[in-house]
């Protein structure tokens, strides 16, 4: 059975963003007003983040940005790769915070 507040003994390394000193360079840059989600302004900034990611991706196709977690990516994926009734081998490599 499964201990949900199970530890192993020995320092515990926690595997989540933070806390971590925020350089100066990261603070100015967000230190502005944030703009409308909706808005032409928000349009133009999407745009650009999407080209700049065909070039990191080198290619010339459509890309997709998915908002959300790691663990909401690899749902997505899992969701549109498998049918229902589909057996999957799971391993456990460690504990996630």
């Amino acid at each position: 059975m499964l201990e949900l507040d199970s530890h192993p003994s020995g320092r515990h390394f926690l595997q989540i963003p933070g806390p971590t000193n925020v350089p100066d360079r990261v603070l100015r840059a967000i230190d502005r007003p944030t703009i409308d989600h909706r808005g032409p302004e928000f349009a133009v900034l999407g745009k650009a983040v999407l080209a700049g990611v065909k070039r990191v991706f080198q290619t010339e196709r459509d890309v997709v940005i998915y908002p959300a977690s790691g663990t909401g990516a690899w749902e997505a994926a899992l969701v549109n790769t498998l049918s229902p009734g589909d057996r999957v081998l799971m391993a456990e490599t460690g504990q996630f915070a």
